[in-house]
Formats: structure tokens, C-alpha cells, sequence
């Protein structure tokens, strides 16, 4: 996984060397974890934890902190298995994807169609973002860029409608994946709760079964304040798995914890830079791995 560590190495060098297993130490990392924007309900649980592990053990190096941290972490991103997204077997496999204006959520929608692309699919892009017209623009450009297919309507048409032409569209053009765009706003809950039921209900008609993913797209840059996002979208959409953008030089790494360990919804995806490419799956292991490898010394 392509991390930029960030203010996560310095956690990382407190758990590096000579010094002692006491309480000063546990202060010390639980002040740095929050810095690194892992939540202080998060921190508190994971400090304790150790703490009790090294009464209870009696450890007294830094580096069994620093494996026991590494452990915790991982038990919280669900214990290294990797989540992937759902793939129907019977085409066209769709994807609603919603969250707040601002948080890369079409960029996130072009790299992942560039992706499904890249492995041979046939992928639609659904406009049902209609109460922006520049969304609908937007989304037009990605389109061309990626060389995929859209379908749109006028601004201000209904979503669903979107989504059934988009659905036949795939059918008739053997279309393998349709990503759908929707309304990037929580102009009021139950407003987005009845337009997206409204979705399913219309692709569960057409195709028999709910929509294969709802990914929520959040900014790992924005830290607690994507935590709070993600809480409003949890009471009103069914929401199956986190996107979370921007997890690059910018973010602190921690907010991924947090996420996993307050929301438990499952992160599968991740962006990692601004290029097509940069979109890979989640992994807890890599992850971790990636917040505690050492860093790389400067090129010369």
C-alpha cells in the first residue's frame, strides 16, 4: 500500500529503542495517537488494553508495545482479512455510491470505473446525481476520459429514473458494472433515505436483489469530521462498505482506525494519490504495515 506515514512515525520512534515501559510511555502514545487522528474513544481502548498487557505480562521493552499496538490494529481492521467488493456473478453488477459534496466522490467513481476497465468489464456510469447540474457534467468528463459509457437525464429529472435507464442500458449493451452517482448532500434524512430506498427498490425489480455495494466516499484528510460524516449517512442509507479518499501524504493514517473501530462498516477501498490508478483495496495487514515500516531515507 502506497502511505505516506506522516505524524504516525512519531508513534512509531516512541515504541523504538531503550526506553522504559511505564506510565509516562502510555501518556506519551496516547497523546500521539490522537494527534494522529485516531479518536480519543479508540485511543483510550487501545492505551488500556496495553497497559493491562503489560501488567498482566510484565513486558518491559518498548518493542512488545510496539507488537501488541500492531496486533490491536489489526484485530480492529478486522483481523487482516481483506474485504472486497461484491462482484455479481450475473451482470450488470451495480454500485450506488454517495456521500457529501467535496470528498472526492466522483474522482473516486472515475478511478474505479478506470479500474473495472483496465480488467476487461464493460462498465456504465449512472448520473443520478440530477440536482447538480455540474455534477452531471463532471461525470460526463470522467466518462470520455476513463472511455466508459454514461447515462443521464436533464437536471432536476428523477434519480431513479437514471438508474432504470442505466439498468436497461447495461442490459442491452452487456454491460458488466453500473456506478451510480447520488446526490451529494443530506438535505434532510428522510429525503435521502426515501430517494435511495427508491433506487433499491427499482434495481432489486429489474435485477432481483439489492444493489451490490453502497460505498460511502469520505475524506481521510478531514479526520473526526469524516467520523461524523459517516455517522449521518449510517442513520439514513444502508450503507455496505467506505471509500475513503485522499489517504495519502495529507492524512494521519489514524482516522482509518477510528472509522473501523467506531462505525463497523467495512473500508474497501482506498485512495492513494491523484492518478487512475491509484485506487486499491483495503488491506488491514498492508496497512498497518505500511503505518509502522521505518521510513525511507532521503534519495540523494
Amino acid at each position: 500500500m502506497r502511505l505516506l506515514k506522516g505524524i504516525f512515525s512519531k508513534v512509531d520512534n516512541l515504541l523504538t529503542g531503550r526506553r522504559a515501559v511505564d506510565d509516562e510511555l502510555f501518556d506519551d502514545l496516547e497523546e500521539l495517537l490522537i494527534q494522529a487522528d485516531v479518536s480519543l474513544r479508540t485511543t483510550t481502548k487501545l492505551v488500556d488494553d496495553l497497559r493491562q498487557d503489560a501488567r498482566r505480562e510484565r513486558l518491559s521493552e518498548v518493542e512488545q508495545i510496539r507488537t501488541r499496538l500492531r496486533q490491536r490494529m489489526e484485530q480492529i481492521l478486522n483481523g487482516g482479512v481483506s474485504e472486497r467488493l461484491s462482484l455479481n456473478p450475473e451482470s450488470p453488477s451495480v454500485y450506488l455510491i454517495v456521500g457529501v459534496n467535496g470528498v472526492g466522490k466522483t474522482t473516486t467513481i472515475a478511478k474505479l470505473a478506470h479500474r473495472f476497465r483496465k480488467q476487461g468489464n464493460k462498465v456504465i456510469l449512472a448520473a443520478a446525481d440530477t440536482f447538480r447540474a455540474a455534477a452531471i457534467d463532471q461525470l460526463e468528463i470522467w466518462a470520455e476520459r476513463t472511455g466508459v459509457d454514461l447515462v443521464k437525464h436533464k437536471p432536476g429529472a428523477d434519480p431513479t429514473a437514471v438508474i432504470f435507464d442505466s439498468i436497461q442500458a447495461a442490459k442491452s449493451r452487456g454491460a458488466d458494472i453500473v456506478i451510480a452517482d447520488t446526490a451529494g448532500r443530506l438535505h434532510t434524512r428522510v429525503n435521502l433515505m426515501e430517494e435511495l430506498k427508491k433506487m433499491g427498490r427499482v434495481i432489486e425489480r429489474e435485477l432481483g436483489r439489492p444493489p451490490d455495494e453502497v460505498l460511502l466516499v469520505l475524506d481521510a484528510t478531514t479526520g473526526q469530521n469524516a467520523v461524523s460524516q459517516a455517522r449521518e449517512f449510517l442513520a439514513a442509507v444502508n450503507v455496505t462498505g467506505i471509500a475513503l479518499a485522499k489517504l495519502d501524504g495529507t492524512a494521519r493514517g489514524g482516522i482509518v482506525v477510528t472509522i473501523k473501530d467506531e462505525l463497523g462498516v467495512p473500508i474497501k477501498l482506498v485512495g492513494v494519490g491523484e492518478g487512475m490508478d491509484d485506487l486499491e483495496d483495503f488491506d488491514a495487514c498492508e496497512f498497518v504495515a505500511a503505518l509502522f515500516e521505518p521510513a525511507s531515507p532521503p534519495s540523494s
